[in-house]
């Protein structure tokens, strides 16, 4: 895909660094000469010196061909003009980073498809960290309706040596959660479970729950023999 990044601090080169890396064409635009220097340099991006809320810069980085476009830039309301100029030249998947709220509405009306609150975002994370310092990593999605978490199976838990269609029919299991990824050991790749699929001691599972579950879930697969 062709991705146009709108801002070079860190976390426009952090993402221009990732896409490259999966094999995306990245162009990067900055009013900043050393970001776009280092954007090019060490990044691996076409780098646009110039306002990104510029139609002449856009259309010199080519936002009529641009498969995504991302919004990162120092200002919501930058990040909004931004928007609404890629809705304008018809880019089809638009992101955009928010730092207040009161944007929300505004960047969803001029066209963005995924707006990411960079402080709802840190303070979640933060707030599951310590609330559940158990889970490896937590995914939300449907702004927080479900959520997506990575967990290691205990030694001497309940759940040990027992298969999923076991686990699935317990009535301890919350209704509604599902085992959805399985890695049997570090060193392996994730795998997509069935229902003969044995738990092992010191294994990792990924599980699609509800918020109100998170709890029930995590005693339920720590739960001592």
């Amino acid at each position: 895909m062709y991705v146009l990044i709108g801002g070079a601090g860190l976390v426009g080169l952090s993402l221009a660094q990732k896409l490259v890396e999966l094999g995306h064409t990245v162009a990067v635009i900055d009013v900043n000469p050393n970001a776009c220097r280092y954007a090019r340099e060490q990044v691996g991006a076409m780098a646009f010196e110039g306002s990104a809320v510029s139609t002449e810069v856009l259309l010199e980085a080519g936002i009529r061909k641009a498969n995504a476009l991302a919004a990162v830039l120092r200002s919501d309301a930058l990040n909004l003009a931004m928007v609404t100029l890629a809705k304008h030249y018809g880019v089809p998947h638009i992101l955009t980073r928010m730092r207040h709220s009161d944007f929300a509405e505004p960047l969803r009306l001029a066209g963005a498809n995924h707006i990411i609150s960079t402080v709802d975002l840190a303070v979640t994370t933060m707030v599951n960290a310590i609330e559940y310092p158990q889970i490896e990593s937590i995914m939300h999605f449907e702004q927080g309706q479900i959520e997506v978490l990575k967990l290691s199976i205990p030694n001497n838990c309940y759940v040990v040596g027992r298969r999923l269609a076991e686990i699935a029919q317990d009535s301890r299991f919350p209704t509604g959660s599902l085992i959805i990824g399985y890695q049997a050991h570090p060193h392996e790749d994730l795998t997509i479970p069935n229902g003969s699929t044995i738990l092992e001691p010191d294994s990792t599972v990924l599980i699609v729950t509800k918020p109100g579950s998170l709890h029930q879930v995590i005693d339920f697969i720590e739960g001592c023999k």
